[in-house]
């Protein structure tokens, strides 16, 4: 995939709380996860890990994330360490507090 400039990139923003999963808050905030494609539900895992089609790429905060699950490490393993299975991500713990 091409690499896009910091320009093109749209950065999208919504509240969390430590230990939630990143797909489900990019979900709850109505942040574009999935492409027009994979919206319907037979297009997609719904968070099993097991389609890839909730690839997101980390550009800030990485250490703020749990680290690789065994389906990320499998589905990723030829990827950059910057992208991570949303459904798999979880963002902070119980006790993080940031913005």
């Amino acid at each position: 995939p091409e690499k896009l400039s910091e320009e093109e990139l749209e950065v999208q923003r919504g509240p969390a709380t430590g230990g939630q999963n990143l797909r489900h808050i990019m979900l709850d905030n109505q942040l574009d996860l999935y492409g027009p494609f994979y919206k319907l539900p037979l297009l997609n895992c719904g968070g099993g890990g097991t389609c890839g089609t909730c690839i997101v790429e980390i550009l800030q905060g990485q250490e703020l994330l749990s680290e690789r699950t065994s389906k990320e490490k499998e589905h990723l393993k030829k990827m950059p360490k910057t992208w991570r299975l949303a459904c798999q991500t979880v963002v902070g713990n119980k006790d993080s507090v940031g913005k």
